[in-house]
């Protein structure tokens, strides 16, 4: 999952790296960016003897649940020579940051920065007695996590692809990217998925050249007996959190992507003037119309069937989940599952907590706000959520969310 250069191949300049975000330029100001200047200036080491111990502190730092994990056994990471079904990639995340780490290798890190959006890390274990060294991995990273598949920003993606019994992809069967909309039968292919699904999948699978796979294998409920567990931090990858992950790749690259554009459309504004540059009505129209996917995106419009009996995870990551986000005076919240015919009870995104929506420029939260307003309180057509289940959101939103009465 994690991983355009900043340079194009032509060699030209991606928007990003120029004005007013410099990005492989700009120093960063995250969580993590402090604790490499720690571990640089002796100030502070990763804690823990092993290496699963220091992912278990950089989780923790990082307030990334390890109920979150997720196993990837196809080749698709900066660490693909370590990577194969018998010995996975983990990844963990919250709705900050992402960790991924290979048993043997190195752990790799994507949080949000306020003024960068989506910043990449590398922490090599194999060290011996040099000191920890945290490397801000821009170019490497970049290479796969910063392309249209990601609205051209650096972000996050799901790709589900077909891999060979040694996770090599076997790119002539073809790779997808997945969301929230994407068809449940597409999904999950190279990764390991514990649960059950009353669709089929893709997942725990590997392919020949002719594209011929083993029987369904869907069903695992843990994978004891498939790896060697004790080389992670738990035995499943579970089918709830690999939904909740591929929905929020999704609303985090759109809400960067805002971010940026807006901001260097009003630096571009400004630093020509007003008589020169886009004008006063084109900031509001910008706002507005990247409101409005996000506002899609956040609602969960066009989401996949998941069948006639849904999907069935672990209870202990959908328990600490919730635990993460606010509810109301009597208990629902936007991080309720459903889990039949859609992933979430309440249909509106948990992002709007994130960090990365609150730092949106604030004519762009405003303008989301608004179209919350349309669509939740209006009249504004939005089939996929009812009249009664509008009512609940909007409930849960003006108790939970100050800015969004204030947008009304």
């Amino acid at each position: 999952m994690f991983a355009a250069g900043s340079i194009g191949s032509a060699g030209a300049v991606e928007l990003w790296d120029t004005a007013p975000v410099f990005y492989s330029e700009a120093a960063a100001a995250d969580p993590i960016s402090k604790l490499a200047e720690d571990l640089s200036t002796g100030k502070r080491q990763l804690e823990g003897k092993t290496d699963l111990d220091k992912l278990r502190f950089i989780l923790g730092l990082l307030g990334i649940p390890i109920e979150s994990q997720i196993l990837v056994f196809s080749k698709t990471s900066h660490q693909n020579a370590l990577i194969h079904p018998k010995n996975p990639r983990c990844l963990f995340y919250n709705e900050n940051a992402y960790v991924g780490y290979v048993p043997g290798g190195a752990i790799e890190i994507a949080i949000h920065d306020a003024a960068l959006g989506t910043v990449f890390y590398l922490i090599d274990l194999n060290v011996g007695d040099r000191p920890q060294v945290i490397t801000r991995n821009t170019s490497a990273c970049l290479s796969c996590h910063a392309s249209g598949r990601t609205e051209s920003i650096p972000g996050v993606l799901v790709r589900s692809v077909r891999p060979d019994a040694s996770g090599h992809l076997l790119l002539h069967l073809g790779t997808d990217l997945i969301d929230a909309s994407s068809p449940i039968p597409t999904r999950w292919g190279g990764y390991y998925v514990t649960g059950h699904s009353s669709l089929p999948h893709l997942g725990n699978r590997v392919f020949d050249e002719s594209g011929k796979t083993a029987e369904d294998t869907r069903q695992l409920r843990t994978l004891e007996g498939t790896i060697d567990t004790s080389r992670y931090l738990r035995n499943t990858s579970d089918i709830v959190s690999l939904m909740v992950l591929e929905h929020q790749c999704r609303v985090h690259n759109l809400l960067v992507a805002a971010s940026m554009e807006y901001r260097r459309t009003q630096w571009f504004h400004e630093s020509l003037g007003s008589s020169k540059g886009p004008g006063d009505g084109r900031l509001p129209k910008l706002a507005d119309s990247l409101a409005a996917k996000i506002t899609d995106a956040m609602l969960f419009k066009d989401e996949a069937p998941m069948g006639d009996a849904g999907v069935d995870g672990d209870p202990l990551f959908q328990d600490t989940f919730g635990k993460r986000f606010p509810k109301t005076k009597d208990g629902i919240s936007l991080a309720d599952f459903q889990l039949s015919s859609r992933l979430f009870k309440h249909r509106c995104s948990y992002m709007i907590y994130s960090q990365v929506f609150a730092n949106l420029p604030l004519p762009v939260k405003s303008a989301v706000f608004a179209r919350l307003h349309e669509v939740l309180e209006g009249n504004q057509d939005f089939p996929e959520i009812k009249t009664a289940e509008r009512g609940k959101l909007v409930r849960i939103l003006k108790e939970t969310v100050p800015d969004y009465s204030a947008g009304s």
